[in-house]
């Protein structure tokens, strides 16, 4: 089952590379994609070659951040019948939600979780892939497009406290400067960003409660999926739950607003059991953590729901061949010199951090 989203989820691409003079035919080749396919918005497209298709870009170009340059490239609330949802929701809390209610339309590979911390709220999103592929680009595009969504309903208003990344820092930070205006965290736990829980209710001026309605008969034909959808749902849930140590089946339920007897029988018509997907997710996102050098492998094991780092050394070696230290000394000569900032908890990175 290959998770599949819309062209539109790399506008900004062309437009970014012509002005760095890079010609893209060769990238796109590699990941099997057509360019000609790629001027219809609604064309469906693997997530996982778009995800390489940035990588190799931004590699080759060389454009290191290149995801967030193709979020800055974007026009603001750049979604289709969905931007005109958005645009018009009352509060940036209901238009998260929107975000949430209507993804199938947004982008199938992107789960978004919003976290209470007291008087802040952590807004998390994680680019899911059923195998491990590097996320740098597309983790630097969705937050960035995020940060832009937010901006453009807010305004002035809008004020985020702190933007993370689970990747390391590059080595100039004017670009993350200007796009987020708030201090920016390397190294973090997650991908995503902190802003005062005040701000998801400041009223949005151009609210108009009539072209919402309009908008969402229009978008609701449209809000269907296939299948598999359940499996789909599940390990989105999983993926946003597991490093916050909720991914059991029945706090993964009720995230879904479902009976956990009702989630079971769903995952067994689609022929997929809740363990299997949680050791799929354990299993990408410990590739994911391990090559990450700053991440030590205490804070690898708590983000993958062990107590115990000997548990997860257990669990590896049954996985991977080998304990999480071998694994990563084999990965070592690739990842020489990638330094990373560690990142500490949302609410203290939200005061503290500096970009």
């Amino acid at each position: 089952m290959e998770t599949m989203v819309r062209a539109r989820s790399l506008n900004g691409y062309f437009q970014v590379v012509r002005r760095l003079g890079f010609n893209p035919q060769e990238a796109l080749r590699q990941v099997g994609l057509d360019p000609a396919k790629l001027t219809d918005p609604e064309q469906p497209v693997p997530v996982v070659a778009t995800c390489h298709l940035m990588e190799i870009t931004a590699s080759s170009a060389p454009c290191p951040t290149l995801g967030l340059q193709m979020a800055e490239a974007r026009q603001e609330l750049d979604f289709g019948v969905l931007g005109l949802l958005l645009g018009h929701k009352r509060t940036l809390r209901e238009a998260l939600q929107a975000i949430i209610q209507y993804r199938h339309l947004l982008n199938e590979a992107l789960a978004i979780y919003l976290e209470s911390d007291g008087d802040m709220v952590v807004i998390r999103e994680e680019v899911i892939t059923e195998t491990p592929v590097p996320l740098r680009q597309a983790n630097e595009l969705a937050v960035g497009v995020l940060a832009r969504t937010c901006s453009a309903l807010l305004g002035v208003h809008w004020k985020p406290r702190s933007v993370h990344f689970t990747h390391a820092a590059p080595g100039d930070l004017s670009l993350y400067r200007r796009v987020f205006g708030c201090p920016i965290v390397f190294g973090s736990d997650f991908n995503g960003i902190v802003c005062a829980a005040a701000d998801l209710e400041i009223p949005n001026p151009a609210a108009d409660p009539a072209l919402v309605r309009y908008a969402e008969s229009l978008a609701e034909p449209l809000n269907v999926s296939g299948p598999d959808v359940m499996v789909r749902e599940v390990r989105r849930a999983v993926y946003l739950l597991l490093p916050l140590e909720r991914a059991s089946v029945e706090q993964v339920a009720e995230h879904l607003h479902l009976s956990v007897r009702t989630l079971q029988r769903q995952l067994e018509t689609a022929g997929a059991t809740f363990s299997e997907l949680v050791e799929e997710v354990r299993h990408n996102l410990a590739v994911r953590y391990m090559a990450n050098p700053a991440y030590r492998i205490g804070r690898v094991a708590a983000l993958l729901g062990y107590t115990r780092q000997a548990s997860f050394t257990r669990w590896f070696i049954a996985h991977f061949g080998m304990t999480p230290r071998a694994w990563r000394d084999a990965q070592r000569p690739d990842r020489a010199g990638d330094v990373a900032q560690a990142g500490s908890s949302p609410a203290a990175d939200a005061t503290s951090a500096r970009g």
